[in-house]
C-alpha cells in the first residue's frame, strides 16, 4: 500500500487540509492518508498548540467518514521535538511493506533545507508536493517530486483560532463535529 503522510499541528484540522488530502488522494498513486498529528514542530511556535490528544480528537472527528484517511499519534510516542527523518524511519521499520510519501506545500518545501537530515528524506522518499500562491520551487535538492495543482483555501488554523477568540462562527471552515467539539469545550477562547 502506498501512504502519503501528511503531517501538521493541526491546531485544529480545517476544510482546507481536507479538500488537499481528498484532491491528493483523488489525483495520485496514493491509497491511504495519514494525518500524523506533530506534538511539537520544532520550527513553530508551540505556545499556542491545544494538547495533542485533544487535537488527534478533532482530527478523527474531522475523517470519521473518510475510509482512505488515518489519524496517526506516532509522533507522540517519539523523542520530542518531533523531526520528520525520525518518525519516517520508526514507520519504514514498523511498516516494512508499505510505501511512504510526504504530502507538503510548496511553502514547506521551500524550507526542506532546514529540516533535520533532509538529504536523507531526499534519497529515500518522494514528494507530494501542492501549489501554494507566492511560493515557487526554484530547487528540488534532488529530490522525487509530483508537483500538484489542488484546489486551495486561504483559510488557517491561525485565522480558526482568532474567529474563535474573537466570538465568530467557524462553521464551514471546520466539519460540523469538529466545530462542536471546540465550542463544547472552550477551546482557543484563550
Amino acid at each position: 500500500m502506498h501512504i502519503g503522510l501528511y503531517f501538521g499541528s493541526f491546531n485544529p484540522i480545517h476544510t482546507g487540509h481536507l479538500i488537499i488530502a481528498n484532491h491528493v488522494t483523488e489525483h495520485t498513486e496514493i491509497d491511504k492518508i495519514w494525518f500524523v498529528v506533530s506534538p511539537h514542530n520544532p520550527l513553530k511556535d508551540s505556545h499556542s498548540l491545544l494538547n495533542e490528544y485533544d487535537r488527534l480528537h478533532l482530527v478523527n472527528l474531522a475523517i470519521e467518514d473518510n475510509r482512505k484517511f488515518k489519524a496517526s499519534n506516532v509522533e507522540f510516542h517519539l523523542p520530542k521535538p518531533s523531526y520528520t527523518i525520525n518518525t519516517l524511519t520508526y514507520l519504514s521499520e514498523k511498516f516494512p511493506l508499505e510505501k511512504f510519501s510526504l504530502i507538503l506545500g510548496t511553502d514547506s518545501f521551500q524550507n526542506i533545507h532546514r529540516w533535520k537530515n533532509f538529504e536523507q528524506l531526499i534519497a529515500d522518499y518522494n514528494f507530494i508536493i501542492y501549489k501554494r500562491p507566492g511560493f515557487e520551487i526554484t530547487e528540488t535538492h534532488g529530490a522525487a517530486i509530483s508537483l500538484l495543482e489542488a484546489p486551495l483555501l486561504d483559510i488557517s488554523s491561525t485565522y480558526i483560532r482568532k474567529q474563535v477568540r474573537e466570538k465568530k462562527s467557524i462553521k464551514y471552515i471546520v466539519t460540523e463535529g469538529v466545530q462542536k467539539y471546540i465550542e463544547d469545550n472552550g477551546y482557543y477562547t484563550k
